[in-house]
């Protein structure tokens, strides 16, 4: 089979020029020889066309097919928003990044308390800092604030880095907390809540604006439970604790007193040097 051939049909380039005297499109017609289906003849284009100063390659189209293999394609360039042709594209990142934080904090239901500061008259029943125990034994706990520090990144990234494999990661990523020590903080205490993206072109090589959000609740050590001591517990861990009927300190009285405690791992680790944002 003959070799393709690629070569511009010279006096049919079209250009756009905006009200400053500005070139902002250029179409080039290229005639593509010996190649039998209009795939292939786009395909040809794509790999052998010329590169225009300023300007990136933004699509090819198919004007006609002149015979069973001739073909009459057109190559459409767009001003480079990023300043550079098609052979000056970089993946760098443009400098541009914002940080923001709050402290609004988490509600989370607790069944025990932290210490029992005082209970009245002083026989009343010892539960153990078991909260809102009914009189049919239930510990209805209490809703109240926990110290959750949020924060977000926003970074503007070069649209070669924001590929379909990197939105991938980005989702396989959300729900996880850190393994190792991110942004200052040590394992376990990071979570990725997620990201949002907007891109203002439709150019792939158009930078993304890309907002990454996090959550932090601090580790623990030594977290008393009744007479229950809890060696460790990583910030987004679940403690939950089981109770039990047990005899007053008054010998009048059955109480629901902590027998056991229990951290559990609720969100699995995420390797977050997979964002791209260093530690």
């Amino acid at each position: 089979m003959a070799t393709v051939r690629v070569e511009e049909a010279y006096s049919e380039r079209d250009e756009t020029i905006d009200a400053k005297g500005n070139v902002t499109e250029v179409e080039i017609p290229y005639l593509v020889f010996n190649v039998d289906d209009e795939s292939a003849a786009l395909s040809a284009v794509k790999s052998n066309h010329k590169s225009v100063t300023g300007m990136t390659l933004e699509s090819v189209e198919t004007v006609e097919r002149i015979n069973d293999t001739t073909w009459k394609v057109k190559a459409i360039y767009e001003v480079d928003e990023d300043g550079g042709g098609d052979d000056d594209a970089t993946d760098d990142d443009e400098d541009t990044t914002v940080f923001a934080f709050d402290t609004g904090g988490g509600t989370k239901h607790l069944n025990q308390s932290l210490k029992t500061d005082g209970k009245y008259p002083n026989d009343a029943p010892d539960f153990g800092g078991a909260i809102g125990v009914d009189n049919e034994g239930n510990v209805n706990g209490v809703d109240v604030t926990m110290p959750v520090l949020n924060f977000t990144e926003t970074h503007t990234l070069n649209g070669s880095r924001v590929s379909t494999s990197y939105k991938k990661t980005l989702a396989d990523l959300t729900g996880t907390v850190n393994k190792s020590g991110f942004r200052g903080f040590s394992a376990g205490e990071v979570l990725f809540l997620g990201a949002s993206g907007t891109k203002r072109s439709k150019k792939s090589s158009a930078p993304w604006e890309i907002t990454y959000r996090f959550a932090v609740s601090p580790n623990q050590a030594g977290l008393q439970v009744g007479d229950i001591k809890v060696a460790r517990k990583y910030g987004w861990d679940y403690l939950w604790v089981r109770y039990a009927d047990k005899v007053a300190e008054n010998g009048k009285n059955v109480v629901k007193k902590p027998v056991a405690a229990y951290v559990e791992m609720v969100y699995p680790e995420g390797d977050f040097g997979r964002l791209g944002l260093g530690n």
